[in-house]
């Protein structure tokens, strides 16, 4: 067998592939109306209030039908949709659900790729070794889904991850449907739009559609005007078009990710920088909270703001953060060379993560461990003190509250409201 047997062999065997895609319906709003059965059958809106800032979240499908969708602002869902019920998001409690979703589908999963809280990729290749096993396995997790989480979710059966997610896209909400070869996808999607195929958005198609190019069939009866317009980019396109996708499972590890960050909108723009300087203490133990829990650090610490006139800046300085005071001392210098104009977002964070050989300090250790690093105590400590006084706040046992999204942003969005004139 030569060298060109041997590869076409592999891609074969990569077709072969079988994977689930599953995707909980509405997650968020679900989960609020599984908590709350009176919310059932109404338009659920989760995300920002109607009198703030910020963005749809996520809506029950009632709530779709007025066109509410998920990244909406908030004030245009409101304008479809004013008799709609309007709430947070309580992303510890999604979390939470997540966790237990996911230790479902990882009963049947060779390798699993969570794409989101709600969303993953099972490779079941060799698990279920067949379409058919498959399917009992598709049909297994939905059942114990509903049965041991109270949530429905959309499976969906193909040869790949773009056909697999096709499919479970397919039969939404409660759905299940099976695109098993590479021709049954052509023939589902080749007169549809462009933008059916999941890596063409909204600003390709309009490229596409300048073009002439309206559907799927467009797209592949005009190939190489595509390649030649588009290049790598159209390279992707036109091989989905043909059902083409040869990419693997591939197993997330938080170590894989470049970086992590936390950010807050303000309900109000805020010019006080000392304010913001405040901000950074809270947000920098939020970040190390999160990289504590999977063993990272970073190399290097980011500051972002977003002013009034919506111009984004990103600052960054590389230096090894492994605490919540190397995280805030840093981001604190970046803010104090920025040009000083009405802020609508912070946020800081770290990134070039690696793993750390052992478990990252919190304030709570600090305080606990009198051999901790006094100068690492003292800065946090004192900030802290600092943010008590100022502002009349309690962090004295209530720190891991402040980890909390929910908890965060209203504390920081109660210093900005309190904080003194004097």
């Amino acid at each position: 067998m030569g060298p060109d047997s041997k590869d076409n062999s592999e891609i074969r065997d990569r077709m072969r592939q079988i994977i689930i895609h599953v995707d909980m319906d509405a997650f968020y709003a679900s989960v609020e109306v599984r908590d709350d059965p009176s919310l059932a059958g109404k338009p659920l809106i989760i995300g920002a209030l109607p009198t703030e800032r910020g963005v749809v979240a996520t809506c029950s499908y009632e709530a779709r039908k007025y066109g509410v969708h998920s990244a909406m602002n908030i004030k245009e869902a409101y304008r479809r949709c004013p008799h709609g019920i309007y709430m947070h998001p309580n992303f510890d409690k999604y979390r939470q659900v997540s966790e237990q979703i996911r230790r479902i589908w990882y009963d049947y999963a060779v390798k699993m790729e969570t794409i989101a809280l709600d969303e993953a990729y099972l490779d079941v290749t060799y698990s279920a070794g067949s379409f058919e096993r498959a399917g009992e396995m598709a049909r297994e997790i939905k059942a114990r889904t509903l049965s041991e989480v109270g949530l429905t979710c959309s499976v969906g059966i193909a040869y790949s991850k773009t056909a697999a997610k096709t499919a479970s896209e397919e039969k939404k909400p409660d759905g299940y449907f099976e695109i098993r070869t590479q021709q049954d996808f052509v023939d589902l999607m080749i007169d549809r739009k462009v933008r059916a195929l999941y890596t063409v958005g909204e600003k390709t198609a309009e490229k596409l559609n300048r073009l002439g190019i309206y559907t799927i069939r467009d797209i592949q009866e005009r190939k190489q005007e595509v390649l030649e317009r588009f290049g790598k980019h159209g390279q992707l396109i036109t091989d989905l078009a043909f059902g083409i996708d040869e990419r693997q499972v591939v197993e997330y590890k938080p170590e894989d990710a470049k970086s992590l960050s936390r950010e807050v909108t303000f309900q109000e723009d805020t010019g006080n920088y000392r304010l913001l300087d405040d901000v950074l203490v809270l947000l920098a133990l939020s970040v190390e909270n999160r990289t504590r829990r999977h063993g990272l650090h970073g190399n290097g610490v980011t500051l972002k703001l977003t002013y009034a006139d919506m111009q984004s800046i990103t600052r960054s300085k590389a230096i090894t953060a492994d605490n919540a005071e190397a995280i805030y001392t840093e981001a604190s210098k970046l803010l104090e060379k920025v040009e000083k104009r009405p802020v609508r977002l912070i946020g800081t964070g770290i990134y070039n993560l690696s793993g750390d050989e052992g478990r990252q300090m919190t304030l709570d250790d600090y305080l606990k461990d009198p051999a901790a690093d006094k100068q690492k105590q003292e800065i946090i400590v004192k900030r802290l003190g600092e943010l008590e006084a100022r502002y009349g706040l309690d962090f004295a046992g209530h720190l891991e509250d402040i980890y909390h999204g929910n908890t965060l942003h209203r504390t920081i969005e109660y210093m900005r409201k309190h904080f003194p004139n004097t």
